[in-house]
C-alpha cells in the first residue's frame, strides 16, 4: 500500500500513483519563469506547460512574448518588464500570485553579461550583470517568499552557468553565476523550514539559434571544431530542452528531498569557452 504523501500544491495523493508513467510531476503547479521567450528560457515554459503546470513569465519585448503565447497548446501569463527595474519583477510576482491563487514554484532564467575582458570592463558594467544575475534572482526569489509559504512550501531554480564554477572570460559574468550558487545554497538552509527548496542549476554552453555557439558553428566551423574536440566529451553541446528537463524535474514532487544542490548539466564540458583555462 502506498503511503500518502502532500505535494507543495497541497494536494494529497498516493506516492508513485499520478498518472500513467507514475511521475507525479508538476501538472497543476503553479510556476513563474523569468526570461521565458528565448533559449533555456523559453524551453522551460514549454515544457512546464505541455506537462500541465500554470505558467507565467516575463520578457522585455511584449512582442516575444505574445509571439510565444500564441504558439503553445496551453495559457501563460505574461508581461513585458525589466527585470531589473525597480519594483517592477516584485509587480510581477504579485499579480502572479493573485491570478492564480499562489505559487509553488519560481525559475530565475533571466540573466546576461555587459562589458568585455576585465581591462575594458567598467564599474557600470560590472553593477549591470550583477544586477541582471543576482540581483534579480534575490529580489525574484524575496518576492516570492510569502505566497511560496503560504502554499505550504515550493520549489525555487536559479539558473546558474558553467561559468559559474569553472573559470573562463569574462570575469563579471563569472563572478555573478558564482554568487548565484552561493545564494541558492545559503537561502536553502534559510528558507528551508517554510518548505521553500532552493537549487542552481549550471548549464554548459547550450547550441541556441542565433546565439553565441551557433554563430560560431556557422561562420567559423574550424574553431568552433577544435571547441567541440577540446573541451566537450561527448562531441556536442548540451541542448536547452536538457537543462529544461532538469530544471522542470527540480519543480516536482518527485525531487522533494534535494535542496541546496547544484547541479551541472553540462555534458561533461570542460572549459566553458575555447580561451581554456
Amino acid at each position: 500500500m502506498f503511503e500518502p504523501v502532500r505535494n507543495v500544491s497541497g494536494v494529497r495523493t498516493a506516492a508513485g500513483a499520478a498518472d500513467g508513467t507514475g511521475w507525479s510531476g508538476v501538472r497543476g503547479k503553479r510556476v513563474l519563469v523569468t526570461g521565458g521567450t528565448r533559449g533555456l528560457g523559453e524551453q522551460i515554459v514549454r515544457l512546464l506547460t505541455a506537462e500541465g503546470a500554470r505558467v507565467a513569465t516575463c520578457a522585455r519585448n511584449a512582442l516575444d512574448l505574445d509571439v510565444l503565447a500564441r504558439s503553445l497548446d496551453s495559457p501563460v501569463y505574461t508581461r513585458a518588464l525589466d527585470i531589473t527595474e525597480p519594483e517592477h519583477l516584485e509587480s510581477f510576482v504579485a499579480a502572479v500570485a493573485k491570478r492564480f491563487g499562489g505559487l509553488d514554484g519560481v525559475v530565475a532564467c533571466a540573466g546576461g553579461s555587459r562589458g568585455g575582458r576585465f581591462e575594458t570592463t567598467d564599474t557600470a558594467d560590472w553593477s549591470a550583470t550583477w544586477e541582471a544575475n543576482v540581483g534579480h534572482a534575490a529580489r525574484l526569489i524575496r518576492a516570492a517568499v510569502p505566497p511560496l509559504r503560504a502554499a505550504g512550501g515550493g520549489s525555487v531554480v536559479v539558473v546558474s552557468s558553467i561559468s559559474g564554477w569553472k573559470p573562463g572570460p569574462p570575469v563579471q559574468y563569472g563572478v555573478a553565476k558564482s554568487a548565484q550558487i552561493q545564494l541558492a545554497a545559503s537561502l536553502a538552509r534559510e528558507l528551508g523550514p517554510d518548505g521553500i527548496r532552493v537549487n542552481a542549476v549550471s548549464p554548459g554552453s547550450m547550441l541556441i539559434p542565433g546565439r553565441r555557439w551557433d554563430r560560431m558553428r556557422r561562420e567559423d566551423p574550424e574553431t568552433f571544431a577544435g571547441f567541440v574536440a577540446a573541451e566537450l566529451p561527448t562531441g556536442r553541446p548540451v541542448a536547452p530542452q536538457e537543462v529544461a528537463r532538469v530544471v522542470t524535474f527540480l519543480l516536482s514532487d518527485w525531487s522533494s528531498g534535494i535542496s541546496g544542490a547544484h547541479l551541472p548539466v553540462d555534458r561533461a564540458q570542460n572549459a566553458p569557452s575555447p580561451d581554456g583555462y
